[in-house]
């Protein structure tokens, strides 16, 4: 919210030539839901900057290669898409962003960006930032504008867990984390426990009086 009486009202022209005109148009859908009144805050702005900033690198200065991607790859890429395509529709634009800040973050660590992931992820951004949009895509080695590509399709096969990691504790207290099969029922989850040698250590000969699972999350031994 601006106002002459908050002193707060900025020129957009003063940011635009600060930031760019697609930190100004990313800073105002990221501020929140279109319908809340919002405080300006010029280290928004910043902070999108930061973010449009760290995209470019991601696409200039990766080496991106044609490859396989990993399980993990492929879940946070189709998580994007399905996010990204969702929240447009309904005006979610906040979250939206905060899930390609999410892709950012996660293929920033690979050694080497899959083309494959680096394309999709400049078509899910460039509505939100086209100028910025359109160099990537001619960084990509195109020469027709993004303008006429198509939207990306996700597939829900890539955004399920083969694993999750399981906590296991002793009378409360965390003695290891496990790796599991998802949708492992319960007593699959007290076998695999109590065959942890951390585990196993912990409970040094005790009695296993109770096994509490909760699904997807813990496994907390009671011993005595």
């Amino acid at each position: 919210k601006m106002s002459k009486s908050l002193k707060n009202v900025v020129n957009p022209d003063d940011v635009i030539r600060e930031y760019g005109a697609d930190s100004m148009r990313l800073y105002e859908m990221f501020m929140g839901p279109l319908e809340a009144v919002k405080p300006w805050n010029t280290k928004g702005v910043e902070g999108v900057y930061r973010f449009l900033k760290r995209s470019h690198r991601l696409i200039a200065e990766s080496n991106i290669v044609d490859r396989t991607m990993s399980p993990d790859e492929l879940r946070v890429l189709h998580a994007t898409i399905k996010k990204v395509g969702e929240d447009t529709e309904t005006l979610g634009f906040n979250t939206a962003i905060s899930q390609m800040m999410v892709f950012v973050n996660e293929f920033s660590k690979a050694a080497s960006l899959p083309r494959e992931a680096a394309e999709i992820f400049v078509k899910l951004l460039s509505p939100y930032a086209p100028h910025l949009g359109e160099e990537l895509w001619s960084m990509l080695g195109h020469t027709d504008s993004i303008a006429y590509e198509a939207w990306p399709e996700y597939y829900e096969q890539y955004l399920k867990l083969d694993e999750i990691e399981i906590l296991v504790q002793v009378l409360g207290k965390p003695r290891a984390r496990i790796m599991m099969p998802a949708g492992i029922d319960e007593n699959g989850m007290e076998k695999l426990a109590l065959e942890n040698a951390d585990v196993v250590k912990a409970i040094a000969g005790k009695s296993v009086r109770k096994v509490i699972c909760v699904p997807g999350r813990l496994v907390n031994l009671v011993v005595g």
